[in-house]
């Protein structure tokens, strides 16, 4: 998975982050929306780590990043997620540290990515780009997601699943053939409704 690693990584993930929430990055965004600062907060965090910047230089950044955290109630880890990452809403999501996610994810409230087992065992999911995690989802273990996956609200996901289909339920089990190009703004920068 890519990395921020220059500065113009870092404006390029911001950018496909803002083009995925469908939202123009102004002023008045950046003043009135937790999550726009939270997702800039994220990357700017992720370029100051991949450089090697100095922890007595990121101590602040870092600080009002967790600080922001706690507020709208997100753990997520540096990274873990790829570009063009959409949080529509703030509430509990919970990413383990050992996760990989995909570039274009949307991702909604009350979705935990978590591992499962201890120490060196411990093994947490691959998911791929392109997928729309509904709200509630439960995705644990050593499993691989493909790309353009569609993960129903509230299921409980613990086995891999192959690219383009739609699951749900609890455990999940695939129910459609359908990929996530209808409920996403991907590449192309379309607009979507919440």
């Amino acid at each position: 998975m890519d990395q921020i690693r220059s500065f113009k990584d870092c404006i390029c993930y911001i950018t496909e982050d803002m083009r995925s929430r469908a939202v123009n990055l102004t002023l008045w965004r950046l003043l009135l929306d937790p999550i726009t600062r939270f997702i800039i907060l994220l990357r700017v965090n992720e370029y100051l780590l991949n450089r090697g910047v100095p922890r007595s230089i990121r101590a602040v950044p870092y600080l009002y990043y967790k600080r922001l955290s706690l507020r709208l109630g997100f753990t997520i880890p540096l990274n873990v997620f790829g570009r063009g990452l959409a949080i529509p809403h703030y509430g509990t999501i919970v990413v383990s540290p050992l996760a990989k996610v995909g570039k274009y994810c949307r991702i909604h409230v009350g979705v935990n990515i978590g591992a499962t087992g201890r120490g060196k065992s411990s093994k947490a999911p691959v998911i791929g780009d392109g997928c729309y995690i509904g709200p509630g989802a439960k995705i644990f273990g050593g499993i691989s997601i493909g790309s353009r996956c569609v993960i129903g609200a509230n299921s409980v996901v613990g086995k891999s699943f192959p690219d383009g289909v739609t699951v749900a339920g609890v455990p999940a089990r695939i129910i459609s053939h359908r990929d996530s190009s209808d409920v996403l703004a991907l590449e192309s920068g379309e607009n979507e409704e919440d």
